[in-house]
């Protein structure tokens, strides 16, 4: 950590208005302006012919340029590992080079290029944005304003024409306006996005009297008394501008320059000081009063991590890049120096450090927006007054030691809210009881004063008390957990929870860190209990409704991931540390014991769901087993319904809840009867349903297709598939496929029906259809009938996990029928279709992550078939790769359960033998295996030669 005197003078060094000399290599080796001047005075003593200067000077430039970029590069890559300042120089040194390219640019065009007539033209040109505040990463825009003394030129034309095409030649992003004083002022009053650049405008050439003036009109004609205004318009533009961004600063592939905890809103913060006070250095921001030197530490180490950030992405990239992409995050970690470490990967660790320094940003945020109200700059939020003014006329009063200001919860007496380190936790329960917003000074005070919560704090049983008070008793725990996160309290707390402080990760599924997965499950839980979400959720809603132990489901969510970062399997580690943590919270040993089975089967529903088989009798009588009564399972099912939902948006889908609702009746029922096996009581029911669907239809067609089924087929499909099979199978001749589509809104898939008469290879001929078709299997399942012919079902989604359209449905269709009557060579056209999918977009980003293979034999987990469990990379046509191997191994496909985890796959197949039987042999199983890698390996060969 850098000393006080060292980030001031970081500080000084980085927004001093001076001429750029504090670089980071001499300037010389950056661009020699005057050596470049010289070469085109050369050029024009040897030539007049402009377009010829003009190239020769062009081309001189460009590899100046490029050996300036190099050696920055060279030097970053040197410096960024040891010093935490040093994109400060980096971003003044960017801008040093493209100042020296514009200025040689602009002395060609003004010079030889468009030499004067008559009366000299007052002309200047000044850099605005990030570029005028001399924050510049490679490949930064490069803003200019061509200011000009009263009206456009025809000279002035061409030199600005001729800048512009120059400039665009070299690759530059440029972005320009031509005005005088006057139009500035008078457009700056319309947009404030021109005002913004306006604010951090530089002259880079040109008359200076006209910059000069420029200057002033700014400030006394526009600026002057339009705080207020400026202030909440750069706000509501922040919030707009997070809201496109996603809202959370946790989410992780974060955008360094625009994101929630980015650079934009520590540049933010600074326009509105420099607008209000008229200040060229954020320091200042300690000399007014907004933040203390160890707050303004923080905004200088933030920005100066997310600045090395962001150029080492655009010199990695080779281009402006400002998301922080899962493919470039472990290079952009190395290139800052970040290692793997005592078992952990050095992406975790710089993904870590990102997100503590973004939630720095924001805690400075509030901190800053504080003190725009105390100072009556900022408005309050015509909501959050509303909302106060009536909870102070219903008579919601503050408890003593607390007052308010400016409308936020305040410490009365700072001495005597010390006395008794349970204040800490009692202030977080003032909060959530009133409403209101913590003050800034009231959250500075309890972080400096963390040390207090120690380990006689944490064995005290008032302090529990009120922790999970904080949880179950006021509505909104989220809010308050969020904060107790942000300031560290919950980390002191509970010690174990600061190990998943802003973990990463990966894989692509999960799109927030680990603590704030938690925080959103805590949410979403809550969400229900208000009653948000009684038609998306009516299974959970209805159990909430009836009443669970509250206590013990929200500790076991806020627990349920705490042993990631173990190094172990974090539901087992994670039950250990519940362990210990449910008796020191105030559990009695049989609700401890509740949530420490929580913490250690949260992943069995949402897997037993979508990596099993729900239609096998013995799927549901094994998770009934394990989870031994109907308590348990209730909050089991609540709990799944908010960790699938706190993954992130798209995550939760009619598929999932679906198979969760199924899993959760079909086991209620069993628990409630009795029964351990409840097929046959299912079977049962899905004849007699079936029997009614088809009342219209001749009782003897009606039985034979009773009777030509087995149990596993009506237990395992819904009646109106039933209904869709029959009559696919009424009159079939034998040498005909027969199909059917039909989109199946509670699923969000496309259900498709088969029926042909039986032949070995069904399963692998549909599936590589399919994938032809760019269609993705979620489940599918066979049967044979008693007399001879085979059925399957498929339920598919297209690449953006959504059942086809009308359209696509008939095109899905014809692809089908073209394939199954043997027109397509399936393998070969699925090779050409892998290749052209290693080369879309996204298609590096998935193969960053690690994703080994693992293959598993159960069979234990049915009663007539061996479960196969495939882990692996997804990629197109992984599910035929698969279901070919097993074809040529003589293994029969009864049914398979498809479940992706971002780039990860779960394919599950359940299979015989030829005769019918359990692959018992383990000769045989292994053998199988090796067979099974070597086609995972070989189609990812072939999809990536």
């Amino acid at each position: 950590m850098p000393t006080k005197d060292s980030s001031i003078h970081a500080a000084n060094e980085r927004f001093s208005t001076a001429p750029l000399d504090k670089l980071l290599l001499p300037p010389a080796e950056i661009f020699d302006e005057d050596s470049m001047e010289e070469f085109c005075r050369r050029q024009v003593a040897t030539s007049q012919d402009s377009p010829e200067i003009r190239a020769a000077a062009l081309g001189e430039l460009k590899s100046r340029r490029q050996h300036g970029m190099d050696r920055i590069e060279q030097v970053c890559r040197e410096n960024f590992p040891m010093n935490p300042f040093a994109a400060h120089k980096a971003i003044r040194t960017y801008t040093y080079l493209t100042d020296g390219i514009v200025r040689s640019v602009l002395k060609l065009a003004t010079g030889p290029l468009h030499p004067g007539k008559g009366a000299p033209t007052r002309f200047a040109v000044a850099a605005v944005g990030g570029y005028g505040r001399a924050e510049m990463a490679a490949f930064s825009d490069v803003d200019l304003l061509f200011l000009i003394d009263d009206k456009v030129t025809e000279r002035i034309e061409e030199i600005i024409e001729t800048t512009l095409y120059m400039l665009w030649d070299m690759n530059l992003k440029v972005g320009h306006s031509c005005r005088n004083s006057k139009d500035c002022v008078r457009l700056g009053r319309e947009d404030y996005t021109i005002r913004t650049a306006l604010l951090e405008h530089r002259l880079v050439f040109g008359d200076r009297e006209l910059a000069v003036n420029l200057h002033e009109r700014i400030w006394n004609d526009l600026f002057e008394g339009t705080g207020p205004d400026f202030v909440e318009a750069k706000l509501a533009e922040r919030e707009t501008r997070n809201e496109r961004q996603s809202g959370n600063r946790y989410v992780l592939e974060p955008n360094v320059k625009e994101g929630k905890g980015g650079l934009r809103d520590l540049q933010t913060l600074f326009w509105i000081v420099k607008y209000l006070h008229r200040v060229d250095n954020p320091a200042e921001l300690v000399n007014l009063g907004v933040f203390s030197i160890e707050e303004f530490e923080k905004f200088l180490s933030a920005e100066a991590f997310l600045w090395s950030v962001r150029c080492a992405m655009h010199m990695l990239a080779h281009k402006a890049q400002d998301k922080l992409h899962f493919d470039i995050q472990e290079d952009v970690a190395k290139f800052l120096g970040i290692r793997d470490h005592a078992g952990r990967p050095g992406v975790e660790m710089f993904m870590q450090e990102y997100f503590l320094h973004a939630t720095n940003v924001g805690e400075l945020t509030r901190i800053f927006l504080t003190a725009l109200e105390a100072q009556h700059v900022k408005r309050e939020p015509r909501v959050i007054g509303f909302l106060r003014s009536k909870r102070l006329q219903f008579g919601v009063r503050l408890e003593p030691g607390y007052k308010h200001v400016h409308g936020r919860l305040a410490i009365a007496d700072t001495e005597q809210f010390l006395k008794d380190p349970l204040n800490i936790l009692r202030l977080f329960q003032q909060a959530l009881k009133t409403g209101l917003l913590l003050h800034p000074d009231a959250m500075r005070l309890v972080a400096a004063n963390l040390f207090m919560i120690d380990d006689r704090f944490r064995a005290n049983p008032e302090a529990n008390k009120i922790f999970v008070d904080l949880l179950v008793e006021y509505g909104n725990p989220e809010r308050a957990l969020r904060r107790m996160n942000e300031l560290g309290v919950l980390g002191m707390f509970l010690p174990e929870f600061r190990v998943i402080v802003a973990m990463m990760q990966p894989g692509g599924y999960h799109h927030y860190t680990v603590d704030e997965h938690t925080l959103q499950c805590i949410l979403t839980l809550s969400q229900i209990e208000r009653g948000e979400y009684r038609e998306e959720l009516p299974v959970a809603s209805e159990i909430l409704d009836k009443g669970v132990d509250r206590r013990t489901l929200y500790l076991a969510l806020l627990l349920h991931d705490i042993g990631k970062g173990s190094g172990r399997d974090h539901s087992e580690a994670g039950a250990e540390i519940a362990a210990r943590l449910a008796p020191r919270l105030g559990l009695d040993e049989s609700d401890s014991e509740t949530v420490t089975w929580l913490v250690a089967n949260h992943l069995l529903m949402s897997d037993t769901c979508q990596k099993r088989d729900m239609s096998d009798p013995k799927t549901v009588r094994d998770f009934a087993l394990k989870v031994g009564n109907r308590t348990r399972l209730r909050l089991l099912t609540v709990l799944t319904v908010c960790d699938i939902r706190g993954v992130g948006p798209g995550v939760w889908t009619n598929w999932k809840a679906q198979l969760l609702r199924d899993l959760y009746r079909l086991t209620y029922r069993s628990l409630s009867e009795g029964l351990i096996d409840i097929g046959h009581a299912v079977a049962d029911a899905a004849k007699e349903k079936f029997r009614k669907a088809l009342e219209n239809w001749p009782e003897e067609l009606v039985a034979a297709e009773l009777g030509r089924h087995g149990n596993s087929y009506w237990q395992g499909l819904p009646t109106e598939t039933h209904v869709a099979i029959a009559k696919l199978l009424d009159d079939i001749p034998n040498d005909e496929v027969r199909s059917d589509a039909k989109p199946d809104d509670s699923r969000d898939a496309t259900r498709i029906c088969f029926a042909m008469a039986d032949h070995p290879g069904l399963f692998m001929r549909i599936a590589g259809t399919l994938a032809l078709a760019s269609a993705n299997v979620v489940e599918a399942k066979t049967f044979t009938s008693s007399d001879g012919y085979a059925t399957a079902v498929f339920w598919v989604q297209d690449q953006r996990s959504k059942p086809y359209g009308k359209s696509r449905v008939q095109r899905l269709m014809k692809m089908i029928k073209k394939t199954m009557g043997g027109e397509i060579n399936t393998r070969n056209a699925l090779r050409t279709l892998d290749r052209e999918r290693q080369n879309m977009p996204g298609s590096r980003r998935e193969l960053s992550f690690r994703v080994p293979t693992e293959i598993t034999f159960d069979n234990a987990g049915s009663d007539i078939h061996t479960i196969i469990e495939v882990d692996t990379r997804d990629r197109p046509g992984l599910i035929y790769d698969l279901a070919n191997t097993l074809y040529r191994a003589n293994v029969l496909i009864s049914s398979a359960v498809v479940a992706t985890y971002g780039v990860q796959a779960v394919d599950v197949f359940y299979v015989k033998d030829i005769a019918g039987l359990k692959l018992h042999s383990k000769s045989r199983r292994e053998a199988l295996k090796r067979k099974l890698l070597q086609a995972i390996q070989k189609g990812s060969e072939l999809a990536s030669a």
